[in-house]
């Protein structure tokens, strides 16, 4: 992509990813409005920073990263309460997850579908966004690590506990 990118230009850009730095905004802030603000920063200051982009990662990876920063600077600012589930529900070791682990997590019945997404919303902010990027929009770690300022081997092990902990989750639901 060219450096030097006219107003127009550069407006077609915010009407082709608008949409989807929106709504990933609004995974990290949750309300749409703050969402939409966030959007909005993300692509002015893309804007002034077009040139500090290398092209090390797509154009929408780079945008996301922004996004996220931006997001996370709201969130910081309008003190957003989340719940740490991680000192109730942490599973120690980074042994894999058994065959039957496996089968417990597998959304194979609508009733455990049920009891997964409402795991999932017990999560803390980060971790339901590393969960949608890496299984709902099929994003490599890497270019997760790009745009959570992450390691993507630091990543993988975050996701193989998340999923341990959904999977305590989800087992403590189902004895209830």
């Amino acid at each position: 992509m060219s450096k030097t990118v006219s107003k127009q230009e550069f407006a077609l850009l915010v009407r082709q990813y608008a949409p989807q730095v929106t709504d990933f905004a609004q995974r990290i802030v949750t309300s749409r409005e703050d969402a939409e603000e966030v959007a909005q920063d993300a692509f002015v200051k893309a804007f002034h920073s077009l040139s500090s982009f290398r092209g090390e990662s797509s154009f929408l990876t780079w945008l996301l990263r922004i996004a996220y920063h931006e997001a996370l600077n709201r969130r910081r600012r309008r003190r957003l309460p989340t719940v740490d589930i991680d000192a109730a529900s942490v599973v120690s070791g980074f042994a894999p997850l058994t065959s039957d682990e496996e089968a417990d997590l597998s959304t194979g019945r609508e009733e455990r579908i049920l009891l997964l997404e409402e795991a999932i919303g017990l999560l803390p902010p980060d971790d339901q966004l590393l969960l949608h990027l890496y299984y709902y929009d099929d994003r490599p770690l890497r270019d997760i690590g790009y745009i959570m300022d992450a390691e993507p081997n630091a990543l993988g092990v975050r996701l193989h506990r998340i999923r341990k902990r959904l999977l305590t989750m989800i087992r403590q639901q189902e004895d209830e």
